[in-house]
């Protein structure tokens, strides 16, 4: 089972079910992409349906139940099936903290003593905006809850902090906007490094980039992200070493002293500095999205083999990962006014002739409705293609994406700005 109805959770679905070993996969709720992939089922069910999710699994002898999103996690489902002996692939509520609470997640960082950004936590809007009054800019505004990835505002002025604060405690944000996170202001390339992770032994996947913002030349507010590639060749064997010995095992190793098991996915978001120094922007307690929608093309050992090991503490006994020698990109559709309002129910063409040009078409925000496939969210889409270097593979999306069609439909061009000449 697989709980959640985005781009992320077709692509696991759709991964899972490559494996010999998995037969059929319940999502829950799905999505219109899911709903038509041969071996998965639909569940119409929220994924906050705790009571529900778990009579599901129980009855029908679910072997694995999968959390995509954070709110689940964050809600403790992962506990409360657990309670029942489910098995659970995501960390337990305490554990999601890491995503859920960013005072939480920079105390735990800096306690730990792994390389992140200065902050400070505030609970009211005076002090906050006094210390950036103090602080200057540029200087970034996070409200610290779940903003379903739109809860930070890079402010390049004064002025701009000062209104993203203003904003969050007026509620933008709602409950994640009353406490806010200022950290000082970061130089260098971000990247994405979804390790997995038995509570034991943690293991990086292939590292990624995601475009967050909605503009072209990286503008513009931040979205859930608008297109990624995978993998990173800012991110060396080298730096992955760093990175692995100086942030995810210092993470782990932290999560073990707070008394806590975690099992699932640790998502670090990192910058890497002009010097070559990787530090922690963020941490996530998922898969991300679109960074999936890139990661598992290029997996070659069996998605279930590695979910499983986790589970069951395994991990440290696993062959190393085994990965395709190809790159992959993906561009999200977005519909229009998407981070903002945006409107739902146009119709959506094209994709069969999409997928007919190599390309894998991930649904993020979609739905059937009487046979007709329509949207269903700010991001639609997440046109996927893999290849020998990242022109080809961005190409190949670029060409699929023309034969798709939806009302308002908005994309990024320069997916992949970075390494287009790789």
């Amino acid at each position: 089972m697989v709980v959640g109805s985005g781009g992320r959770e077709h692509a696991l679905a759709w991964k899972l079910l490559q494996s010999d070993t998995v037969t059929r996969v319940i999502c829950v709720p799905g999505n219109g992409g899911t709903a038509s992939l041969p071996g998965c089922e639909n569940l119409p069910m929220s994924g906050e349906d705790f009571a529900g999710i778990r009579r599901y699994a129980l009855v029908n002898g679910i072997a694995l139940v999968i959390i995509g999103p954070e709110v689940p996690l964050a809600m403790g489902l992962t506990d409360y099936l657990q309670a029942e002996k489910i098995p659970v692939f995501g960390p337990t509520q305490a554990g999601a903290q890491i995503e859920s609470s960013k005072s939480w997640a920079k105390a735990l960082i800096q306690s730990a003593g792994i390389p992140t950004a200065q902050a400070a936590s505030f609970t009211d809007l005076e002090s906050a905006q006094a210390y950036v009054q103090q602080q200057g800019a540029p200087i970034v505004i996070k409200a610290d809850g779940l903003a379903a990835g739109k809860g930070v505002t890079v402010a390049m002025t004064v002025d701009q902090a000062l209104a993203a604060i203003a904003a969050a405690f007026q509620g933008q944000f709602g409950e994640a906007g009353q406490r806010v996170l200022i950290e000082e202001y970061l130089e260098g390339q971000e990247i994405s490094v979804l390790a997995l992770t038995d509570g034991k032994t943690i293991r990086p996947l292939l590292p990624a980039q995601d475009h967050k913002r909605i503009g072209e030349a990286d503008t513009g507010p931040n979205t859930g992200g608008m297109g990624a590639y995978a993998p990173v060749p800012l991110a060396t064997p080298a730096l992955m070493q760093r990175i692995q010995q100086e942030i995810l095992e210092p993470t782990l190793q932290a999560l073990q002293t707070a008394g806590i098991d975690y099992r699932g996915v640790l998502y670090a978001g990192l910058i890497v500095t002009p010097t070559g120094d990787p530090k922690v922007i963020e941490f996530n307690c998922r898969f991300g999205d679109p960074e999936t929608q890139v990661v598992l093309p290029l997996l070659e050992t069996p998605l279930i083999t590695l979910l499983l090991a986790c589970v069951e503490q395994r991990l440290k006994q696993q062959p190393a990962i085994a990965w395709k020698q190809q790159v992959a990109a993906c561009v999200v559709m977005s519909a229009a006014g998407y981070p903002g309002d945006y409107s739902k129910g146009a119709e959506i063409f094209g994709i069969d002739l999409a997928e007919a040009k190599g390309a894998m078409v991930f649904h993020a925000g979609t739905r059937l409705k009487q046979y007709h496939l329509i949207t269903d969210g700010g991001r639609v889409l997440a046109v996927t293609a893999s290849g020998a270097d990242f022109a080809q593979a961005l190409d190949q999306v670029y060409v699929a994406i023309k034969s798709i069609d939806f009302a308002g439909c908005y994309y990024r061009r320069d997916i992949g700005h970075r390494v287009r000449s790789n």
